[in-house]
Order: C-alpha cells, then structure tokens, then sequence
C-alpha cells in the first residue's frame, strides 16, 4: 500500500501525526512546521522532534518564510491557530486578526500543491466568526477551497460525546480535491439528487458521520451559493457576506448546506478516572492564603464596574462547580490552566481530599496523550500551555481510520 505523504502545519507537541500514525502505518509525515512568535524559546517544537526526531523535514520557522520549501503531498492538516475565533478572547477579530490570518498561509499553500485531502481542527465559534457579522470568516476559508477544486464538509465534535474526557468541542474540516473518487461521487450525488443527496450525506454517508455517529438532526437547515460571493477584500466581505452556519455541513460545487445534529452518545471518562494515583505534590495543592481569590473567581458575580471612559455599567457572571464534579468528563482545558481564575480545573485529591489543580499528565491524559508527553525538558506552566493548545488525540484518529477506510 502506498503511503499517505501527509504535511502537519501548526503542528504543536504532535497531536495530528500522533492521532493518524495511530490509525495506519500508512501515515507518513514529509514535513512538519510548528513555530510560536511570541517566544524566545521554542518548547514545543523541541517536544515534537523529542519524539518523531529532528531533521530537515521538521522546521521551526515562520511557516509564510518557509512554505516554499513544503515538498508535494496527499494529506494537509493542522490546527490553525484559533485565538482570533475563540470566544475567551474579548474582540476577537477572527480572520482579519494576526493569528487568523495564518488561513491565507494555507490559502497559499493549496493553491501550489493541490493536495488530495485537507484536514484542520479550530475552535467551534470559527462558524459564526466574527460576532458582528456572523459566517463571514468560514464563508470566506469555503470560498477559498471552492475556488482551488475542493468539497468540504464539517462537523464541530465535543469530545466527551464520544466517549473522551474532556467536553472540547471543536470544528473539524475535511476536504477533498476533484482529483478523488469521493469528489466524484458528491459532485455526481449534489447533482441528481441536490439538497435530499447533501441532506442523507451529512448524517450517514461524510467521513466524519461514520466516525461520529449522528442519532437525530434539528429541523432548521442553511442553504446559499458559495460561488455568488462578490468581494473585493475583507472588509468588503464583512458588508457583504452574513450567514448562520449550524455544527454539520457539506460544501460542493458551490452549493452549501448545513443542518445541526445531535450525536450518538458513547459513555464519555469521568474526571475521576484520569487522576493521577499515589501522592501528587504538594505545590499543586491550593494555598490557603489564595482561597478567597478562588472562591471569587469561582463564584457568581453582579457588580457594578466602570468602562475606560466612565460609562457604568453591571457585569455578571455565573457560578462555576468548586471544586470539579468527579463523576463528568472535565472542561476545556486552557493554556492557562492552574492559574487562579476561574476558568481553572480545582479537584478534591482522592488520597486526601484536599483541593488541588490538575497535573501536567492529567491534562495530557485529558487530551488522550501519553503520560509524560511534554515532560522534555519545558517549564511546568508551558507543559499547560502546550495542552490547552492541543486537540483530543484519539478524535484525529478515528478521522484518520475513515481517510483509510475511504481509500
């Protein structure tokens, strides 16, 4: 069998190629790119060629100074970096933003090498980004693959759903160029049967549907023509170009539908069952002179603050479990995980039933990594921050058994 030469963009600690080498053998990664600007040390990539080796195919370089070096391929993922969509960020400025705007990198890079399949992974808000016009941000990444011969289809997965740990739910887009059977057999499908062929598809026959059963679908649904958008850049989109896009849809030949479904659930990890064993240090344990900021930032809040130009006006803000249930799978976990805030996993110790913070392994097991994983050498704050950048391992690769199993 030949192998799947597969390009991993954005590559993090590793968490595309770990899922799909997993999958099959037949995954070969020819060329990998992780770089974090805001750093002077680069620790992820270090804990990327610690475990798949450090050559010239792995590079640790601006990707818009180095993607003319990317070689030929089958397979483009990544998980383009989602700050400018995610909605932890106040104003978040989605493709225009300088994060976002690493999709025209991509752009790029499609439109020299036509790769046979795409597979990215972002925040599920890319769908409905930027807030004030909503749709106008995925509009734009479909136009952009309409434009270079692909079919999309989509799905946003919360992990837990399917039988994880963890309830991240995240947008993952998979594309297929003319040049393959399964681009055939839509084009051929969308234009017999148009929206009933789309309809059926999306719930039974995609990739992402038989790796991710569906139970029932919603009866609302969307439908316009990707290849009526009239734009002269960004902005002149952002006029233009509105629309609500639900958690499942299919994009071809210009067509694109979208309906939201609902999933067949499979019995999810309680957070108690990734916990680490034996003793856990005491650092990880809460403080008690940090108590009460705990429990602030834990709790529920109506009070009245001031704007930057005096204005009044009243923020609120719901209670957040202290501590975790340890019976439900966790939530999100975010880079900035143990810091006090309440965005923060705290969980009762099952040794000694004093509150603590996560440990680095149980964030990677959360995100169905090895134990040990990012334990390269990096800082404890950056083996956190590497995880809360991360996906759900074990999701890229019941994706990358359907790409076999397609092939």
């Amino acid at each position: 069998m030949e192998p799947i030469r597969t390009v991993e963009l954005f590559a993090g600690v590793g968490g595309f190629r770990l899922g799909l080498e997993a999958a099959s053998d037949r995954f070969k990664v020819v060329w990998a790119n992780q770089w974090e600007p805001s750093m002077q040390e680069q620790y992820a990539f270090d804990c990327y060629t610690a475990h798949f080796g450090n050559d010239r195919s792995q590079v640790c370089q601006d990707i818009a100074k180095v993607k003319g070096s990317i070689p030929d391929h089958d397979l483009l993922v990544g998980g383009f970096p989602c700050q400018d969509y995610s909605i932890m960020k106040k104003n978040s400025a989605g493709i225009e933003g300088p994060k976002g705007a690493l999709w025209w990198q991509i752009d790029d890079i499609l439109r020299e090498k036509r790769p046979r399949y795409l597979l990215l992974e972002n925040v599920d808000r890319i769908l409905r980004s930027p807030a004030k016009q909503c749709g106008r941000d995925f509009s734009m990444i479909l136009r952009c693959l309409y434009d270079k011969g692909y079919a999309v289809e989509w799905r946003v997965i919360n992990a837990a759903e399917y039988g994880n740990a963890q309830r991240r739910r995240r947008t993952f887009i998979l594309a297929y160029h003319s040049v393959t059977k399964r681009f055939r057999d839509l084009a051929e499908g969308v234009c017999s049967k148009w929206l009933k062929f789309m309809h059926k598809y999306l719930l039974e026959g995609s990739i992402l549907a038989k790796a991710f059963p569906i139970k029932s679908h919603g009866t609302d649904y969307s439908k316009f023509w990707i290849d009526e958008m009239v734009y002269s850049d960004v902005q002149d989109l952002s006029v233009r170009q509105k629309v609500f896009l639900y958690n499942a849809g299919l994009m071809m030949n210009g067509l694109v539908y979208s309906i939201d479904v609902h999933p067949q659930m499979e019995s999810p990890i309680a957070l108690r069952d990734i916990l680490e064993d034996g003793r856990v240090d005491e650092h990880f344990f809460l403080r008690k002179a940090d108590m009460p900021s705990w429990r602030y930032a834990k709790g529920a809040k109506r009070e009245q603050r001031i704007r930057l130009n005096g204005e009044k006006y009243w923020f609120t803000e719901g209670v957040v479990e202290f501590p975790e249930p340890l019976d439900r799978p966790a939530r999100t976990i975010l880079t900035s995980e143990t810091q006090v805030g309440r965005t923060s996993h705290v969980v009762a110790d099952p040794q000694t039933g004093r509150l603590r913070t996560l440990t680095p392994v149980e964030c990677e097991r959360l995100n169905g990594f090895p134990d040990g994983w990012t334990d390269t050498g990096m800082p404890e704050k950056m083996r956190y921050f590497c995880m809360g950048n991360a996906l759900v391992v074990p999701l890229v690769t019941r994706i990358g058994e359907g790409l076999i199993a397609d092939l």
